[in-house]
């Protein structure tokens, strides 16, 4: 589990995508009031073959190490990929998150996301790691995606 510890700690470190850029299609800014973390997160979109593509996820995040970390992986892992593979990896994501413990996540599916899999130990936790990825999906929303397929999973931190 120290990989996966240090992963965390890198990627609060130096998290990647960091910065509001532009151009963009949607922008949203959600806050944990259990913590007080917060993230600014925009999205651009192109139309690819198979429906919208993510070409860019910036933001700017103010929080804990996990949130800060788990933002900088959304954005890793999910740039440059057709967005419905980004919310299968969400709904992954949130299912290992939120099983207390009980699913140690797929590496294939969810990639460095997996470093998240202790914190579903820790329920206070939980909605810090999740910060990013429910932002994440509004942003989505509001940039006109179709979100229907996940967005009964989407509690979590709202704007």
């Amino acid at each position: 589990m120290d990989l996966y510890q240090q992963l965390i700690l890198d990627h609060a470190k130096a998290p990647q995508h960091a910065g509001l850029r532009e151009p963009y299609d949607a922008e949203v800014n959600h806050v944990n009031p259990t913590c007080g973390d917060e993230i600014s997160l925009r999205v651009h979109l192109a139309e690819g073959e198979a429906g919208p593509v993510l070409t860019d996820l910036s933001y700017d995040s103010l929080g804990c190490s996990i949130s800060i970390a788990s933002a900088s992986v959304l954005a890793e892992e999910s740039v440059g990929r057709p967005v419905g593979e980004t919310l299968e990896t969400y709904r992954a994501v949130r299912a290992m998150l939120t099983s207390k413990g009980a699913d140690p996540g797929d590496p294939e599916q969810i990639g460095d996301a997996v470093a998240f899999a202790g914190v579903a130990k820790y329920p206070a936790r939980v909605k810090c790691a999740l910060l990013g990825w429910t932002a994440y999906l509004d942003a989505l929303a509001r940039a006109g995606v179709d979100i229907s397929a996940v967005s009964d999973d989407a509690a979590g931190p709202t704007t």
